[in-house]
């Protein structure tokens, strides 16, 4: 039943994911001449060019890289990702809305948003929209040195080089705009908003400053077993996780405690778990 459950899941977000990401296309980008990258950057480029609908551009120059992909990767990919491209293809020219804004600056920001949004949804549901991403995955294949991310990049900037000849360089900065919105957005969708901040802290008076994190901001410690390289001595590491709005009461406990503690900072993209 759980099974069921997740793969009901999985196709709910690629449906939804895809119809938001051909949303931002009809919406923002495609009417403005904004082409971000990726085959969906070629068919707006061939749009108005040619008058070729989007969706079939893409359609088309995702059936060979398929085939590339069946061939030399095996179907790892899956039938997801098949059924993300064709919808993702179908929504663009079968969805037919106006443009909600004049202002390209306006689009390129929205569309990035509400592409990310979309992506990610997609990404969620174990499933790719196939095109530059598979190209990548064959390509890192032949050639193992050239990494994913690096052959994205090149395609991609490949893309935006041609938009700012047939558009204009305007329309080309767009379209890093939008770039970089969307891959900020997904990574927000993908990790959640559950970012927090890992405290470990080399104290002598580690006991105390952990009852105190524990009764004063209800947190979780945990001691990690440590020792001093100069002096050998053992000693309890404390390791605790917040969020960010109690940062600075952590902070305060310790140097109240403690001003000679040591303590390291970090980041924490994403956090599961108890109070998380």
């Amino acid at each position: 039943m759980k099974k069921l459950y997740l793969l009901i899941k999985d196709y709910v977000l690629i449906v939804v994911g895809t119809f938001l990401t051909a949303l931002a296309f009809n919406f923002f980008l495609i009417p403005h001449k904004i082409a971000p990258g990726g085959l969906s950057g070629i068919g707006t480029v061939l749009y108005y060019l040619f008058g070729i609908p989007v969706g079939v551009t893409m359609l088309l120059l995702n059936v060979p890289i398929f085939i590339m992909a069946v061939k030399e990767l095996g179907k790892d990919f899956g039938f997801k990702t098949l059924l993300a491209t064709v919808l993702l293809s179908a929504f663009i020219d079968l969805v037919k809305v106006s443009s909600l804004t004049h202002d390209s600056i306006l689009a390129s920001i929205y569309g990035g948003v509400l592409m990310g949004v979309g992506l990610g949804l997609v990404f969620q549901g174990n499933a790719t929209t196939g095109g530059t991403d598979l190209f990548a995955k064959i390509v890192h294949k032949f050639y193992p040195l050239v990494g994913v991310g690096w052959i994205l990049f090149v395609v991609d900037f490949l893309v935006v080089l041609t938009a700012a000849i047939v558009f204009g360089p305007s329309q080309a900065l767009y379209a890093l705009v939008s770039l970089y919105l969307s891959a900020r957005v997904i990574d927000v969708v993908l990790e959640g908003l559950n970012s927090a901040k890992a405290f470990i802290i080399v104290s002598d008076h580690a006991d105390e400053i952990s009852h105190r994190i524990m009764t004063e901001i209800d947190r979780g410690v945990t001691f990690l077993e440590g020792r001093g390289a100069y002096t050998m001595q053992r000693k309890n590491v404390i390791l605790c996780v917040v969020n960010r709005a109690q940062v600075v009461r952590l902070k305060a406990i310790v140097n109240e405690v403690d001003p000679l503690a040591f303590v390291l900072v970090t980041d924490v993209r994403e956090v599961m778990g108890e109070g998380f």
